[in-house]
């Protein structure tokens, strides 16, 4: 079947999760879990559901980005997409007019991401597979043929990417087998806000280390003194042995990133989470270099514009952790292209998750990673915040703290149509 696009419609849904300080940290004090909402209807019953994740005010703004990209994307069946998918997400992201707004940046690749990933989405409906399982069976050429390649050749060429997963193709059924069984090894997020009280953080530190939880990330980055009693507090309470992050939100200069996280080092964080500006891969570079001889690794991505931005962070040994977002990026054709950058340079990929129907989107690359590409679960692990969930139709599954792989077919991006309805901005019930 053609599946023809018909109609895209897209709406602005807000969570006034600032309420409780969910989500909170050194950089965003009060967000409110949103996103652009976006359905893509066909001229069949399958439809496609997709979204891009903000904090509120500014939700608007890419409602507008995503409108005006609808345009390139009514009339077009699935079948054409699918068969030259290269071409439409180069439509999409290089439109010689809209890509003056970015390009393959800000609000205008948010939108981009949110229209990808509900085409996305139909094309896992259609051929009535999850989206990770519809990516896992697909031949390497196939796969290589959803990516663009434009300004990475440098770093990957097209038969290196081909070269990457002919060769993984060993075992691969075993590895699906694997995490049908086990599941995707994740980290929690949930316990350590940076608004939450200390006995809410001891509570929820209890409760994930009773659910088999053994790796917790904490904010930081407001005041020195009070991170240390924190992570003071969560190490005790969590042991010597299980695995503590620590997460900054871009709050520091380089030099000051490099003081403040040594002062931290005896906490034994595995890794300092966007210390400095997300743009700056030099700096980056810099502090991963001075705190090499601590054993603390650089993890960052959760806002790198682009596949460019992700192949010279790579360059530069600028991070030790790539962190892709399913959202930031151009959907899952870029995505793809970030995890084949980061096995050659053979950096452990671990996605950003902390945001509503984040964790939902990047479960499906994840699991792909691992089947398809990499191969290796030493020092991955995946992002979970355990807010929202509910708001989903097919939410995920945790289980001993393991992402558990979704069975039903899509990209999981679709969201209770009477949460949508109650959150809508500004007509919602919760925002009456």
């Amino acid at each position: 079947m053609m599946h023809r696009i018909m109609s895209l419609t897209v709406r602005d849904v807000r969570f006034p999760t600032s309420l409780e300080q969910h989500g909170s940290d050194a950089m965003h004090t009060d967000p409110d879990y949103s996103a652009a909402y976006v359905v893509v209807a066909t001229d069949t019953s399958v439809k496609g559901f997709g979204l891009t994740f903000t904090l509120g005010k500014g939700t608007d703004i890419v409602v507008c980005a995503v409108k005006a990209l609808s345009g390139l994307v009514i009339g077009k069946s699935l079948q054409d997409i699918v068969g030259d998918f290269r071409a439409f997400y180069r439509l999409l992201s290089s439109d010689s007019q809209m890509r003056w707004l970015g390009p393959e940046k800000g609000v205008i690749h948010l939108a981009t991401a949110a229209v990808l990933n509900a085409v996305w989405d139909l094309w896992a409906r259609a051929e009535g597979k999850p989206l990770w399982k519809l990516l896992v069976d697909m031949d390497p050429k196939q796969i290589v043929s959803c990516i663009d390649f434009r300004y990475i050749t440098d770093a990957l060429t097209e038969d290196e990417a081909l070269d990457i997963l002919m060769k993984a193709q060993k075992g691969k059924r075993q590895r699906e087998e694997q995490m049908l069984k086990e599941g995707y090894p994740a980290y929690t997020m949930s316990c350590a806000w940076l608004g939450y009280p200390d006995e809410q953080l001891k509570q929820l530190c209890t409760d994930a280390l009773q659910c088999g939880w053994t790796k917790f990330k904490v904010k930081v980055g407001a005041d020195l003194e009070d991170d240390k009693r924190r992570c003071r507090l969560i190490r005790t309470m969590i042991g010597p042995k299980n695995t503590l992050m620590i997460d900054a939100n871009q709050r520091w200069d380089v030099s000051e990133a490099i003081s403040w996280v040594s002062r931290l080092a005896e906490f034994r964080p595995l890794w300092i989470e966007e210390p400095t500006s997300p743009d700056d891969i030099l700096g980056h570079a810099a502090i991963s270099k001075a705190l090499a001889p601590l054993g603390i690794g650089v993890a960052t991505g959760e806002q790198c514009h682009s596949r460019v931005m992700f192949k010279q962070f790579l360059q530069a040994s600028a991070l030790q952790f790539v962190q892709i977002d399913s959202c930031r990026l151009g959907s899952v054709n870029e995505n793809l292209a970030v995890m084949l950058m980061a096995h050659k340079f053979k950096v452990p990929v671990c996605p950003h998750a902390g945001g509503v129907g984040l964790c939902e989107l990047v479960q499906h690359l994840i699991l792909f990673d691992y089947i398809c590409v990499s191969a290796d679960l030493n020092n991955r692990m995946c992002e979970y915040v355990d807010h929202l969930h509910e708001h989903f139709t097919c939410p995920v599954v945790i289980e001993n703290a393991h992402y558990m792989p979704p069975k039903s077919p899509g990209y999981s991006c679709e969201m209770v149509e009477s949460s949508v309805l109650k959150h809508q901005y500004p007509d919602g019930e919760v925002w009456k």
